[in-house]
């Protein structure tokens, strides 16, 4: 009997050689020329530009410093009551009244037991009218101790006014024996208050100095009961003094390189001229500004809020990272020939052929900044030893002499174009460079940000 077979449909499937066609070539050439870029582009540099503006510095030139002046501390010369008749810091002539010492109290007791009021002259008031003034523009919440201070003063011009009054009462009474007055040994300024800072000299200002927590001042007050040798006032009898501040060595060394600055005190916004001293004491830098004026202003404050005001230019302000160093070498300009058609000017280089026959070859070199007297050339145009003649003389010059310049590299042609610059101030963040020099920068170049990413006319592919 036959068997049944099975018929099946099914087929083996042979692949086929592959055909590319015109689309995955395109696709695969895309594709590799992505993955080649990319590794490039990981690779390479990255150039950041910078486009220069003009602008300025924020450079902190507010100061608190230590008064030092020549001060003498008199000291009473006999027991009682103290009284004042010369106002805190006011001038005295030598001989002038400054005060008493009564030793029975009797002007204590008037003053205790006076029952009229003093009457003040239109001048006392202006007087005391000029010290409120004065106060409330200079008064800070942040410093309320000079309150105190300011009523001291007041207390001590109304006693003046007051004691003159009774000692006209008392000459009158005839019982002026009891009370010993005290005039003034020489001229000066009058200040009823010592502080421990008298002898302080610049030389030995320290960090604690300006330790404000640790300052104590001492004010003597009127009709109080004294004995011989306490101190009852001071005198600072020299109008030449000094104000010393804490800096850093950079700032003091552009302090120094000023010689004289203008200051402006911020008690009262006057300004005055002060002479520069750099002081390298025993724990830092500190800077000693010398005052020919003033001094009265503030014969009664040893802590003085100022301002340096610097007299600066305005320029370009530029990045630090973008400045950098080059060397250069050093021509003298009357070696320079004129150059024909667009060349500017070159110099005539000493050459010789294969016969050793002496020659000169023009080379137009690209210069980069210039003093009085030399040109700074790019050391790829000429090498150590080379010989520059003069145009139509025997006479030569030997290429030895280089300089350093401080510049920028400059995109703006494409490639990284060293450019001179000249800086006027800095931070530690960015400086000012002189504009509109003949080698310089302008306005809206743009520069390399990062001047150590790049090399000497490297191109430039932002």
């Amino acid at each position: 009997m036959a068997q049944n077979k099975k018929v099946s449909n099914i087929r083996d499937y042979r692949r086929g050689p592959l055909h590319l066609n015109i689309g995955m070539i395109i696709f695969g050439i895309l594709f590799i020329y992505m993955v080649v870029s990319l590794i490039l582009y990981m690779n390479n540099k990255h150039i950041v530009g910078y486009e220069v503006t003009r602008g300025s510095l924020s450079v902190p030139n507010v100061y608190q410093g230590i008064a030092i002046r020549d001060e003498t501390t008199v000291s009473c010369n006999g027991t009682g009551y103290i009284n004042f008749f010369a106002k805190e810091g006011e001038h005295v002539a030598c001989g002038d009244l400054v005060y008493s010492l009564d030793s029975s109290g009797k002007i204590a007791e008037m003053i205790t037991s006076q029952e009229e009021e003093t009457l003040l002259s239109d001048q006392d008031l202006a007087e005391i009218r000029n010290q409120a003034i004065v106060f409330q523009k200079s008064f800070s919440k942040m410093d309320f101790e000079k309150v105190y201070r300011f009523k001291n003063q007041l207390e001590g011009t109304a006693l003046k006014l007051s004691n003159y009054n009774m000692l006209n009462n008392l000459s009158q009474a005839g019982t002026t024996d009891a009370v010993a007055f005290s005039y003034a040994p020489k001229s000066g300024v009058v200040v009823y208050g010592i502080d421990g800072y008298e002898m302080l000299k610049p030389s030995a200002v320290t960090k604690d100095c300006f330790d404000e927590s640790k300052y104590t001042a001492v004010q003597l007050e009127a009709n109080q009961l004294v004995s011989q040798a306490d101190t009852a006032y001071k005198l600072l009898d020299n109008e030449n003094w000094s104000i010393v501040i804490p800096v850093d060595a950079a700032r003091a060394a552009e302090l120094e390189a000023e010689e004289y600055v203008n200051v402006k005190f911020l008690k009262n916004q006057y300004t005055s001229w002060a002479k520069v001293t750099v002081l390298k004491n025993t724990d830092g830098t500190y800077v000693q500004l010398d005052f020919t004026n003033s001094m009265i202003t503030f014969a009664t404050e040893r802590y003085i809020d100022l301002e340096i005001l610097y007299n600066r230019e305005e320029g370009l302000k530029i990045p630090n990272s973008a400045i950098v160093e080059k060397e250069f070498y050093m021509i003298p300009q009357d070696y320079q020939v004129e150059g024909s058609g667009s060349k500017k000017g070159g110099f005539l280089k000493e050459v010789y052929d294969e016969n050793g026959k002496q020659s000169t070859r023009y080379i137009d070199a690209t210069i980069y900044a210039a003093d009085d007297e030399y040109y700074y050339v790019d050391t790829t145009d000429f090498n150590i030893g080379d010989y520059i003649c003069r145009e139509g003389q025997q006479e030569k010059y030997a290429i030895s002499k280089m300089g350093s310049l401080v510049g920028v590299y400059n995109m703006n042609k494409g490639y990284a174009d060293f450019t001179a610059i000249t800086v006027l101030y800095s931070n530690e963040e960015y400086s000012i460079v002189k504009s509109n020099t003949q080698y310089g920068l302008s306005e809206y170049d743009f520069i390399v940000l990062d001047a150590a990413s790049v090399n000497p006319d490297d191109f430039i592919y932002e």
